[in-house]
C-alpha cells in the first residue's frame, strides 16, 4: 500500500504480522520493527524473506524510502538525509505507531543515525546494522584491495571519488561480489531489487562526500543495537567501533561477527537474528 506522509508525498509500505495477537484472556500488543533498507536508490526487498523469522516477536513494517522503489518519485532537493529522517516519524504519525524499534541497514543505518540526532526520544530501540558514520575512502579501498585485489580496488576508488553511470557498474561489477563471504542464500534477491541510479549517484557525489554523523549520536535515548561483520568491505569494522564509540556507553550494544560481510543475516542468519531476538525481547 502507499501511506501519505505529508501532502503529496506517499510512501511504499508493507506490514508483516498482526500488531495485536490473543495471549490468554487478553490481547497482547507487539512492538513495531520498522526495516529501513539500504542503498541509497535501493528498496526494501532484500529484508525479505529473512526478518519474516522475527514477526512472531514484532509487527514488521518495511517500506522504501522517499524516492525509491514504489514509493512515489519525488525530486533531488528531497534526497536528503534532513527528509529520509523525519520521514520515519511522519510515517509513524500516519500510521498511529508509538516507540518504534528502529532497524536501519547499510544506507538505512545512515538515516538511523540521523534520525537518533533529530528525534532523540522517538524510538524505544534503535539498530545499527553494517553502516558508517562517514565516506571513510582509504578503510574502503584497503578493504576491497584485501579481498578483490588491485582490480577491486580501482573499481571503489573510482566510484566513490567520481561517481558515474560508468563508474557505477564497473564497481557493481567488480565488487558486489565481496560484499559478503559466502553464497547468497537467495541468489536471485538481487534481481528482485528496484534501483534507482539517479538517487545513488546524486547522494554519492553529494552528502555522502562530507558524511560525519558520529556528533549527533551522544544524544541517543534509547538503546542502541551496533552490528558489524568484521569483513564488511564497504563499511569497514573500525567504522562500527567508532559509531559505538560515540554511543553513551550505557545505551549500546556492540555485536561482532567473525568471517561477516555486509549484513550479518545474509552470512551468519543464525547468529545474527538471535542477537537480534534478544535485543528486540529485552525488557
Amino acid at each position: 500500500m502507499r501511506v501519505e506522509i505529508a501532502p503529496g508525498v506517499r510512501l511504499f509500505v508493507d506490514v508483516e504480522g498482526p500488531g495485536l495477537v490473543p495471549d490468554g484472556a487478553q490481547m497482547r500488543e507487539k512492538p513495531t520493527l520498522i526495516c529501513m533498507h539500504g542503498g541509497p536508490g535501493f528498496d526494501h526487498s532484500a529484508f525479505k524473506p529473512g526478518f519474516s523469522r522475527l514477526a512472531d516477536l514484532v509487527q514488521i513494517i518495511y517500506y522504501d524510502h522517499r524516492g525509491h522503489g514504489r514509493s512515489d518519485p519525488r525530486p533531488s532537493s528531497e534526497w536528503t538525509l534532513d527528509h529520509w529522517a523525519d520521514d520515519i516519524v511522519r510515517l509513524c504519525d500516519a500510521l498511529g505507531i508509538v516507540k518504534p524499534i528502529v532497524l536501519g541497514q547499510s544506507f538505512g543505518g545512515f538515516v538511523a543515525q540521523h534520525y537518533i540526532a533529530r528525534h532523540p526520544g522517538h524510538a524505544s530501540k534503535v539498530i545499527l546494522s553494517s553502516t558508517s558514520h562517514h565516506m571513510g575512502l582509504e578503510r574502503k579501498l584497503a578493504a576491497f584491495e584485501r579481498r578483490g585485489g588491485p582490480q577491486a580496488r580501482a573499481a571503489a576508488d573510482a566510484f566513490w571519488r567520481t561517481p558515474s553511470p560508468a563508474s557505477w557498474q564497473a564497481y557493481w561489477q567488480a565488487c558486489r561480489a565481496l560484499y559478503n563471504t559466502r553464497p547468497p542464500l537467495d541468489p536471485q534477491a538481487g534481481e528482485r531489487t528496484l534501483i534507482n541510479e539517479q538517487i545513488l549517484l546524486h547522494f554519492v557525489a553529494g552528502e555522502k562526500q562530507a558524511l560525519q554523523l558520529l556528533p549527533g549520536l551522544a544524544r541517543a535515548q534509547c538503546p542502541v543495537l551496533v552490528m558489524v561483520g568484521e569483513d564488511d568491505p564497504v563499511c569497514p569494522l573500525e567504522d562500527a567501533l567508532e559509531i559505538a564509540a560515540a554511543l553513551p556507553a550505557e545505551r549500546l550494544q556492540l555485536a561482532r561477527f567473525p568471517g561477516v560481510g555486509h549484513g550479518a543475516w545474509r552470512d551468519d542468519p543464525e547468529a545474527a537474528y538471535a542477537v537480534l531476538r534478544q535485543f528486540i525481547a529485552a525488557a
